[in-house]
């Protein structure tokens, strides 16, 4: 898996959302942010993100779908439950992912940020196949994009408090930034 000169992620099914635009400064990717989601809530599985992403989410399918149906959201990435990755905005382009948002007094977080949807609730933890993903797609964003350090990968909570609660209370913030530190040289 490598980032590609399109600012695509090879190896990953690509599915273009038209909810997207240009950067106001395409070298200013700073931020990381982690999302969760699930459609119908707290199912998973099944096209409706994907759907949901692209603008083609049918009102009638599900009663929570009629008020959200008319959304226009999507993320760079989305992580199923078993490790699948399709990608739906190229890094380099604003994704709508963060809505009204705030970093360190900086708004709107879509301007500099990459948005990472994994399919899950906050009413649960994530899978081990998740967790193996996301830490690979976050080393390989942390190299193409230097100006993302450890202390810029957030929640989507985190850049809209009282308005969002994903990735949710039992994301393992931890033992995530435990594994993306690397071990230190043996001296010895």
């Amino acid at each position: 898996m490598r980032i590609d000169s399109r600012s695509c992620l090879t190896g990953v099914r690509q599915c273009l959302s038209p909810n997207h635009d240009a950067r106001p400064d395409p070298a200013d990717i700073s931020l990381l942010v982690i999302h969760g989601i699930s459609l119908p809530p707290g199912r998973f599985g099944g096209p409706a993100v994907e759907q949901l992403f692209r603008n083609q989410l049918d009102a009638a399918a599900h009663p929570f779908f009629a008020e959200i149906h008319q959304l226009r959201v999507s993320a760079h990435l989305f992580i199923r439950r078993g490790g699948q990755m399709i990608q739906f905005v190229p890094f380099d382009l604003r994704a709508w992912h963060a809505g009204v948002s705030s970093f360190q007094g900086r708004p709107s977080c879509n301007d500099f940020s990459i948005g990472i949807e994994l399919e899950g609730t906050d009413a649960g933890g994530y899978t081990q196949a998740q967790y193996r993903q996301l830490l690979r797609l976050t080393r390989l964003l942390r190299r193409r994009y230097p100006q993302i350090s450890a202390e810029r990968i957030v929640g989507h909570c985190d850049i809209a408090p009282g308005r969002k609660t994903d990735p949710g209370p039992y994301f393992a913030w931890r033992k995530f930034r435990r594994a993306l530190t690397p071990a230190p040289l043996d001296r010895a």
